[in-house]
């Protein structure tokens, strides 16, 4: 009897950790899930604010830290890049996600990556841009805020070869 009762204890005991590591778990995908959420939300802020390029838009948008790397090389700042915007010398017109992917990197930390093609106007002239990103969102005060960006041009496809 003894060694029956030791074992349901074990069983017992063992069977705890279990269910409290399933139940943290579900609790993580529930914040990870309301984390995406909310960078899916200020990310299209941020894409209104800039296509508006609304200054007061974009500065409550924009951590004071931004960092943003154009594809060209180029790196601007927070107030750089506001500048850049309501001068419009670059109209950004439409983004086309390809792939936004949203990762929960450390609390209050997530980054956001994929592809977009960027419709814009530089100097009033129309340009298609085909790019691979990564942008990291920061949470600051109880508002998540776009703290870097960096983007690679992707290749023009190549147009296949006739074969003789």
């Amino acid at each position: 009897m003894r060694i029956f009762l030791c074992l349901l204890s074990v069983l017992l005991f063992s069977a705890i950790p279990a269910h409290a590591a399933a139940a943290a778990q579900t609790v993580t995908a529930d914040q990870n899930q309301a984390v995406i959420a909310a960078i899916i939300a200020a990310d299209e802020e941020r894409i209104a604010a800039t296509s508006a390029a609304d200054p007061a838009r974009l500065r409550a948008i924009f951590s004071d830290e931004l960092r943003y790397a154009h594809s060209s090389g180029k790196v601007d700042h927070k107030a750089s890049t506001i500048e850049l915007l309501v001068s419009r010398q670059t109209v950004y017109q439409h983004f086309d996600y390809k792939e936004r992917n949203i990762l929960p990197a450390a609390p209050g930390i997530a980054l956001m990556s994929g592809r977009v093609i960027v419709a814009l106007l530089v100097d009033q002239k129309p340009v298609n841009i085909d790019l691979n990103y990564l942008a990291v969102w920061r949470l600051e005060q109880g508002k998540w805020r776009f703290l870097a960006w960096q983007s690679c041009r992707n290749p023009a496809p190549v147009a296949p070869t006739a074969k003789p």
